[in-house]
């Protein structure tokens, strides 16, 4: 079989995005996200396919380039999301995209190329495998469901409802309040928090896909959770709720509903997001009878060199982060969109 390998143009979206979807490929490598991230951070992109001679796909690769005065200059697939890295059908066609991604990060003076993937690949020596994405197969019915919670959680989620609190689902009428938890909880917690047109941007090219969940008590939002879904699978990449209501367990009200819509509407699979396997919110995840799946962060970069640590758990970024937390909300939503740019 004769390969080569192409960047992606506007005349080869369909058939991008027809391939990633006959190979079961996250949403993530969709094309339309080469847009969001275009649109909101400006970044260049890479993506990369592999074609062969009777000009059929045969692999693929999204890569974005950041390039940040911060914290460096590199790659990654994807960033911002959870999943990414190669997909293809043809390991002829996987080592010629990944090495014409070293090419181009060789190019570019970029000090390496982060593929985050489900797959582990025993070729490579630098991957992280600390972190891990909860599943939770869903059963048919909701009742199943809250019969298998136990009491314990019953208990926790009917709690709020005698606080009078109230849940909703929508669209971009509801990202105003999505936006007042989520950047407050973001700085609650010392991270620097996304523009408000990151999530309007998503909406804007992914309107079927995407919604939003808000909890309100008193006519205040509480909590909420922007959902993505996608070939039967229903994922929260992003959720908070406010530290001042957790002791009512609005998170677990929260997440009954949502997981309860997830049922009444046919998804089999409910997403939890990624957490760290020492991180409590793998707890709190795993309680709802989600099960754990390793993830892969794959590495190029030039040997002797040591695998990046942007990430909160690294203690060189302790101080900013105590910094950050007592800084006022308005502040940090104007100075974080900056900072979280440059960050994967």
């Amino acid at each position: 079989m004769t390969l080569r390998i192409k960047l992606l143009s506007e005349k080869d979206l369909d058939r991008w995005d027809a391939y990633a979807k006959k190979m079961n490929a996250s949403i993530y490598h969709q094309s339309r996200w080469r847009s969001v991230i275009k649109d909101v951070f400006k970044h260049e992109d890479y993506y990369l396919y592999a074609e062969d001679e009777n000009e059929i796909i045969r692999g693929i690769l999204p890569l974005i380039n950041i390039n940040s005065r911060l914290f460096g200059n590199y790659l990654v697939s994807m960033p911002y999301f959870n999943y990414g890295g190669v997909i293809s059908d043809a390991e002829q066609a996987q080592d010629l995209l990944l090495s014409e991604a070293e090419k181009i990060r060789v190019r570019l003076g970029a000090s390496h190329i982060e593929l985050r993937e489900l797959v582990e690949r025993k070729s490579f020596e630098n991957v992280r495998d600390d972190k891990v994405t909860m599943l939770l197969e869903l059963p048919d019915d909701s009742d199943d469901l809250w019969s298998a919670i136990g009491a314990k959680r019953r208990a926790q989620v009917k709690r709020p409802i005698r606080e009078g609190v109230e849940f909703k689902f929508g669209g971009k009428e509801l990202l105003d309040e999505f936006y007042r938890v989520f950047s407050t909880n973001m700085r609650d917690l010392g991270t620097p928090v996304y523009n408000k047109l990151f999530f309007k941007t998503i909406m804007n090219y992914f309107p079927d896909e995407s919604c939003i969940v808000v909890v309100s008590l008193a006519g205040e939002p509480v909590g909420a959770g922007f959902l993505i879904s996608w070939d039967g699978v229903l994922e929260i990449p992003w959720a908070s709720t406010l530290r001042k209501v957790n002791r009512i367990g609005v998170n677990m009200y929260m997440y009954w509903n949502i997981l309860k819509y997830a049922i009444e509407n046919g998804y089999k699979v409910f997403d939890f997001g990624r957490s760290s396997k020492d991180a409590g919110t793998l707890r709190f995840k795993k309680q709802w009878g989600s099960k754990q799946k390793q993830l892969y962060w794959h590495y190029l970069m030039d040997k002797n060199s040591i695998m990046p640590g942007l990430n909160p758990s690294n203690p060189k970024y302790k101080t900013a982060i105590e910094i950050w937390k007592r800084l006022p909300v308005p502040v940090a939503n104007y100075l974080g969109p900056f900072i979280v740019k440059g960050l994967p």
